[in-house]
C-alpha cells in the first residue's frame, strides 16, 4: 500500500464503517430539523434570515461570508452540515487539486432533499478519495500548485480527513437527538 493509499484508507474506513452507514435512511424532515431557534440551514431561495445566503439554485445555504460569522456561531442543521462537507471540505479541493470542475459556494446548486444531498456527498467523496489515492510521495510532500492552500498536500489531506470525521460526528449526534427528542421530556437523570 502506498503512503497516499494509507492516508486515504484512514478516512475510507471511517466512511464505510461509521459515517456513511449513519446516514442511511435520512429523511427530509430530519435533514431540515432545527433543534433550536435561529439555526442555519439550507432554505428555499429568498427565505433566509441569515446575513447572507449562498447558492445558485432553488435552495441556498445560510451564511455570513465574507462578513464575520456571528458569535457565538449559530447551531446548524444536518442539511447545512452536509452542504458544508460537500462544498467547503470536499468540493473546493476536488476542483483545485484533482482537475475537477471548480466548486464555489455562490454557484453551487444546494440540495433541497436529503436524498439529493446524499447523492452529492457520495459523488464528491468518491472524487476526493480517488484523487488522494493517486497522489505520489512527492505530491504529498509539496504544496499544491493550484488553489489557495500553500502547505504540503499531506497536511491538506489530513485536514480534510479530520473535517469529515468531525462534521460526520456532529451529524450523527443531530440524528441521535432527532431520534430521541420525543422521549426527552420523560427522561429522568440520576447520579
Amino acid at each position: 500500500m502506498t503512503r497516499s493509499e494509507r492516508i486515504a484508507d484512514q478516512l475510507d474506513r471511517h466512511w464505510h464503517k461509521n459515517l456513511r452507514p449513519r446516514l442511511h435512511g435520512l429523511a427530509d424532515e430530519e435533514y431540515f430539523w432545527e433543534p433550536v431557534r435561529g439555526c442555519w440551514s439550507i432554505r428555499p431561495r429568498g427565505t433566509s434570515a441569515a446575513p447572507m445566503s449562498a447558492g445558485s439554485g432553488e435552495w441556498t445555504m445560510d451564511s455570513a461570508s465574507p462578513a464575520p460569522a456571528p458569535a457565538p456561531a449559530p447551531v446548524t442543521t444536518i442539511a447545512w452540515r452536509l452542504a458544508h462537507i460537500i462544498v467547503s471540505c470536499l468540493g473546493y479541493r476536488v476542483g483545485w487539486h484533482f482537475g475537477g470542475q471548480d466548486i464555489d459556494s455562490q454557484t453551487f446548486a444546494y440540495a433541497g432533499t436529503a436524498d439529493e444531498a446524499l447523492k452529492q456527498l457520495d459523488e464528491m467523496y468518491g472524487r476526493w478519495n480517488a484523487g488522494v489515492r493517486e497522489l505520489s510521495d512527492a505530491d504529498l510532500e509539496n504544496p499544491p500548485t493550484v488553489g489557495p492552500e500553500r502547505f504540503p498536500m499531506e497536511g491538506i489531506v489530513l485536514h480534510v480527513n479530520r473535517e469529515l470525521i468531525h462534521h460526520g460526528a456532529e451529524i450523527s449526534l443531530l440524528r441521535d437527538l432527532y431520534r430521541w427528542q420525543d422521549s426527552a421530556g420523560s427522561a429522568r437523570f440520576h447520579r
